[in-house]
């Protein structure tokens, strides 16, 4: 099918799919061409990682259908060039990491100028006002070499001291390096942040650990605990009402609303699981999960804060992308299997405007389903609902705003000014929408008020992650997209989706 056979506004919003896919591409490689043949593998790995998805949405726009065996095809395909990549990857690493320490040459340059106060970040750390003591300091001073940073100037600020100066040596070298000499003179007094200046070079930041998160106090527990037993009446009450019927009217009609009210917690409870094993792998805290209830589809996910001092952009990235990455693929899965158990006589008899509602479950139950969404109803199993509400609230929590999993996740990737240029973008974008949907504008609020502040640096807020995680991070973006994003219901008819 080609383009000519579409109105305008579908070949405006296919061009525009195209453009943005291409544009991510285009600016990976831009990116990834000053590391040579490092940054190419990387960036190769994300092109691959994302072919699959960009190949089906391409052809399944065009009106060419891929079955569930071509799309796993896709898949294995994909999956093996990537980790053939990956070997590639560490090889050329090796090799670049031995040229490195074979021509590594260091000298002190004492003439640099004196660089502004990253006030931005300082702010952020929130800490009270107390000078540092003199022998204190003297002891911070003495951990500094020429072969890590080079301190040209300090300002004793409040309880603790910025060093200016410059890095020698990888960001991630020297701040273990560092932290490790002040832990060895100061014991666990103080905390070492290696961040960026507002003109983007480095500078070290030394606060005490008193200024350290603090755990959950007892209240702050029990106001959890209290969303979280709303949060399972809410998820029930879901499930009564997609049954027609209202369960708190009707209570003795739980058993009914039993299985997909389970579905619904099940998903959030798996989302929770993926944050705290990785936190528990990296060694941090984290508080319990503050659930946000909604009726509309059972909850808009939690409200998780972090109780320890994160060590590195990475962890930040690996911790935020846990919960979506298990909470997503159970509810892929369950769409799935939901789609395959389908008949004539399921459980629900849905329009076929539903499915118009996401490019993602659209796609995919056209896939499946095929003629059967022509029909005025279509027959589903009750894990079609339960999988698509669980994407759902995944993709609402993947959103690249604050302190939301996804603003964590463009946070981490892309730093703390792109983070907060997303921030705005998406609560702008949110207003937009909530002209016409009042959903958009309850999480409007709730991003607002609850959740629009970055997340506290880092204590190497310098060293990026990997492309490996950056091709990750892209790929949760777009699927959260394509979960969010509707057909046209022109475009939904061209795909026989509908009558």
């Amino acid at each position: 099918m080609g383009l000519e056979m579409f109105t305008s506004s579908e070949t405006l919003i296919i061009g525009t799919l195209l453009l943005v896919a291409l544009g991510i591409l285009g600016w990976g490689f831009y990116r990834a061409r000053p590391f040579g043949k490092l940054g190419i593998l990387a960036w190769l790995q994300s092109v691959v990682l994302m072919t699959p998805w960009l190949l089906f949405f391409g052809l399944f726009a065009a009106g060419i259908y891929i079955n569930i065996v071509g799309v796993l095809f896709l898949v294995v395909v994909s999956a093996g060039l990537y980790i053939f990549l990956g070997r590639q990857l560490r090889s050329a690493g090796q090799e670049a990491i031995l040229r490195q320490r074979a021509t590594e040459r260091l000298a002190a340059d004492s003439s640099s100028q004196a660089e502004n106060t990253p006030q931005s970040v300082i702010a952020e750390l929130q800490i009270e006002v107390l000078p540092i003591p003199e022998e204190d300091l003297n002891a911070i001073k003495s951990i500094f070499s020429i072969d890590t940073f080079f301190a040209t100037e300090t300002i004793p600020y409040q309880q603790g001291a910025i060093f200016k100066g410059n890095l020698r040596g990888e960001a991630e070298e020297v701040h273990n390096r560092l932290s490790a000499s002040l832990k060895e003179r100061l014991g666990d007094k103080y905390r070492l942040f290696l961040v960026e200046n507002t003109d983007g070079k480095p500078v070290v930041i030394v606060l005490p650990s008193s200024n350290d998160p603090q755990p959950s106090m007892l209240p702050q527990k029990v106001f959890a605990g209290i969303l979280a037993v709303a949060t399972i009446g809410t998820s029930f009450e879901t499930a009564g009402l997609l049954l027609n019927f209202d369960l708190f009217a009707n209570p003795e009609r739980f058993t009914e609303a039993l299985p997909i009210g389970a579905g619904i917690l099940t998903i959030l409870v798996a989302h929770e699981i993926g944050h705290w094993l990785l936190a528990r792998r990296h060694q941090i805290r984290l508080s319990w999960p503050f659930f946000l209830p909604a009726v509309q589809i059972g909850s808009f996910g939690t409200i998780t804060r972090f109780e320890s001092l994160l060590p590195n952009r990475k962890v930040l990235f690996d911790i935020s992308l846990a919960g979506p990455a298990v909470g997503g693929i159970i509810s892929l899965l369950m769409l799935i299997v939901g789609l395959l158990l389908s008949h004539p006589g399921s459980l629900f008899q849905l329009p076929n405007q539903f499915f118009q509602s996401s490019i993602l479950v659209g796609s995919l139950a056209r896939v499946v389903l095929g003629s059967a969404l022509q029909s005025p109803l279509v027959s589903i199993h009750p894990l079609v609902v339960i999988g698509w509400l669980g994407l759902v609230i995944t993709a609402l929590n993947l959103m690249p705003a604050g302190q939301l999993d996804g603003g964590r996740i463009v946070q981490a990737i892309y730093g703390r000014k792109t983070a907060g240029r997303a921030t705005l973008a998406t609560l702008i974008l949110l207003g937009i929408v909530a002209l016409a949907n009042t959903l958009a504008l309850y999480w409007a609020f709730v991003i607002l008020f609850l959740q629009r502040d970055l997340e506290r640096p880092s204590l190497n807020e310098i060293t990026e992650p990997d492309d490996a995680r950056a091709a990750l991070g892209l790929l949760a973006l777009f699927l959260m997209i394509t979960t969010l994003l509707p057909l046209t219901p022109a475009l939904a008819g061209r795909l026989g989706i509908g009558s």
